[in-house]
């Protein structure tokens, strides 16, 4: 039977299970990613389960998140990192060398394999022909022992794409209107995989700006060919010998399918706060503007920046709108200074920061309290800029730089000048130093992890309880983002490696009274929320902080892929209600009776759930495998790995 590049990608990695859909399937990881927001417990959990060395055929750790260094903290976990890393067997990128999507794009991604990482963008690099999806940290650290990950067998959506972007397009708006037409659930459940004749208008980056975003529809991930376009990349890395050719074969087909006309785009822009809140520029050009933001892994490529440096070049930043460059790589910011592309933007009133995701992340560059950002980020969320109060915009380069020269949003077809082309250079830079080698392995195993004193080991965690009575802490409604559950920037994730410290932040833009009404219960809470609850990150801390501070059962209408899959790593359990409607009936203070539990999940049916007090009950399920029944009833994973220590890879 003929084959997609998704299908081709499962069936040959495939080591447990069927390609049937919503059935559990065990996947060989060839590669895996890890940053330093969520490596840094990556690392803890690998020293926790007693790993000596990375089975991978490569991981890498990247320094990218967290690189302001106010204090000791960033700076003592870069040293931790450093040193795993050298202990572990993995390369090591320093701080300043760039964002990880797009250098292990440049320096490690190769079609035909599989990533697995702990940020939820890893998906970014499907653009080169892999399956590269995100993850928890724990699953990761699993990956980097040798063993395989573990989903469900996703839809394939294929989307086919023909005609060729106008003039003042870019591939951003491409991944807008897919957010437009879908919305961030979208994706959910699914395998994007984009095909046709319109490829072969699209470069490597502009596919790396479409697949980062698939992360915001809800993607298990999303997948490109390796064609022609693919090997030029590479043979513009110096890495010409990794490239493969993996295309659909003639007839194959897809669960589901989309197509978009390129030739038909316009300008996009999703206003404020949520990614899948879509429209055209034109409908609120005139807006006024604080700030624009250029970079990212959402617009990480040289053209993302040069067309920027040539649309402002000779002219000057509106007064008081902030324009802020943010460099993906060393070695992209290397080839905009050798093309005068720096100097243009300088020139024009741009403040340069360094290479790092930065204030995507919230590190940095927050804006003023009730004014707008506009960014060429892939999120949005409430309060992810750094501000809680904050009012973030996401558009092309294209619409950023021509808004900030109006200090409004602007539609930059409208711009009284010819649409700039820009090449990529003749001879670009290859750094082959961002990343430095694995020590060999008796070098690696006299290395000592170093551990500053903001460092503190993962507590032990108590099995699941068979009797439970659960004050609902929390009821909140749809699409809760994992910036809302634990908040990312330069305030919070310091305190990554120190879970004690960074629980204090958990719902504080939900509840602020949630860790003293927690802390003040000691036999444990439930928390209720609506649909696609724990969008956005991959940061496992939204499940750890919240399982140290005594969370226990997470009921929703329905759960974000990897927050689902981390709730269950940490033990918290996941219900959903068998009737949606019945979320109406609960009320923040309400107290669930669960009797018999550890029994009534190997069952795999529906239970009921009482109320404390009321004369009703209500109806719940799970959608756990037999292999994550076993884990919940240990209590979550780490505990799970350490009693079958024989049985898996360590």
């Amino acid at each position: 039977m003929p084959m997609n590049v998704t299908q081709k990608l499962i069936k040959s990695h495939l080591v447990s299970g069927e390609m049937t859909t919503g059935s559990e399937i065990g996947l060989k990881i060839d590669q895996t990613l890890t940053q330093d927001a969520t490596g840094t417990m990556v690392m803890l959990e690998l020293e926790a389960m007693g790993v000596k060395r990375a089975q991978t055929e490569a991981s890498a750790q990247y320094v990218d998140h967290n690189v302001i260094q106010i204090d000791n903290k960033n700076a003592d976990d870069h040293l931790f990192l450093k040193s795993a890393t050298q202990r572990f067997g993995l390369y090591y990128s320093r701080p300043g060398n760039g964002v990880s999507h797009p250098v292990h794009m440049q320096r490690l991604a190769a079609p035909g394999k599989t990533l697995l990482g702990s940020d939820s963008h890893t998906c970014a690099n499907g653009c080169m022909g892999m399956l590269a999806m995100g993850a928890g940290g724990l699953d990761v650290s699993l990956a980097i022992a040798g063993n395989p990950i573990y989903i469900k067998m996703p839809e394939v959506m294929g989307v086919r794409l023909t005609g060729e972007l106008p003039d003042w397009v870019s591939a951003k708006d491409v991944i807008l209107e897919m957010l437009r037409r879908h919305g961030v659930k979208g994706g959910v459940g699914k395998i994007i995989e984009y095909y046709g004749p319109g490829l072969d208008n699209l470069s490597a980056m502009d596919r790396h700006v479409i697949a980062n975003m698939g992360a915001e529809l809800g993607a298990t991930t999303t997948v490109f060919p390796s064609d022609g376009e693919i090997r030029n990349f590479l043979t513009s890395q110096g890495r010409e010998e990794d490239w493969s050719e993996l295309l659909p074969d003639e007839g194959a087909e897809y669960d589901i399918y989309e197509e978009i006309n390129l030739s038909n785009l316009e300008p996009l822009i999703a206003k404020p706060s949520s990614p899948g809140n879509v429209v055209p520029v034109s409908e609120v050009a005139g807006t006024p503007i604080y700030q624009s933001y250029i970079g990212s892994s959402a617009n990480p490529g040289y053209r993302d920046f040069a067309i920027v440096a040539e649309i402002v070049k000779g002219k000057r930043a509106k007064e008081g709108a902030s324009f802020d460059i943010n460099p993906t790589s060393r070695q992209l910011l290397t080839d905009l200074v050798k093309e005068g592309h720096i100097a243009s933007l300088l020139q024009a009133g741009a403040r340069l920061h360094q290479a790092g995701c930065n204030g995507c992340i919230g590190m940095g560059q927050a804006p003023a309290t009730g004014r707008n950002s506009l960014r060429t980020t892939p999120r949005n969320f409430p309060g992810r800029s750094g501000t809680l109060e904050d009012s973030v915009f996401l558009c092309s380069p294209e619409t950023a730089a021509a808004s900030v020269l109006y200090g409004a949003i602007t539609d930059p077809r409208t711009l009284d000048m010819p649409y700039p082309r820009v090449k990529n250079p003749v001879e670009p830079t290859i750094d082959t130093k961002l990343l430095t080698e694995p020590l060999p392995y008796e070098e690696a195993r006299e290395v000592e992890l170093y551990k500053g004193p903001n460092i503190a080991l993962i507590p032990d965690m108590d099995t699941l309880q068979d009797e439970m009575e659960l004050p609902i802490m929390l009821k909140m409604n749809d699409n809760i983002s994992t910036d809302e559950i634990l908040a990312g920037g330069a305030r919070v994730l310091p305190f990554r490696s120190n879970l004690p410290e960074i629980s204090k932040f958990a719902f504080e833009n939900v509840d602020r009274s949630y860790y003293s009404k927690a802390k003040e219960t000691p036999g444990g809470h439930a928390i209720l929320a609506g649909s696609n609850y724990g969008q956005g990150s991959s940061r496992e801390h939204a499940a750890l902080a919240p399982r140290y501070l005594g969370l226990r059962v997470a009921l929703a209408k329905d759960f974000a892929r990897i927050h689902w899959q981390n709730l269950v790593n940490f033990g918290i359990l996941p219900l959903t209600f068998t009737d949606p409607a019945e979320y109406e009936l609960l009320e923040k203070g309400d107290v669930l009776e669960l009797s018999n539990m550890r029994a009534a999940i190997q069952t795999g049916e529906p239970f009921m759930v009482g109320i404390k007090g009321k004369k009703r009950k209500i109806q719940v399920e799970h959608s756990m495998s037999e292999r994550q029944i076993e884990v919940m009833l240990e209590g979550g994973m780490i505990n799970w790995a350490k009693a079958r220590h024989d049985e898996i890879e360590i």
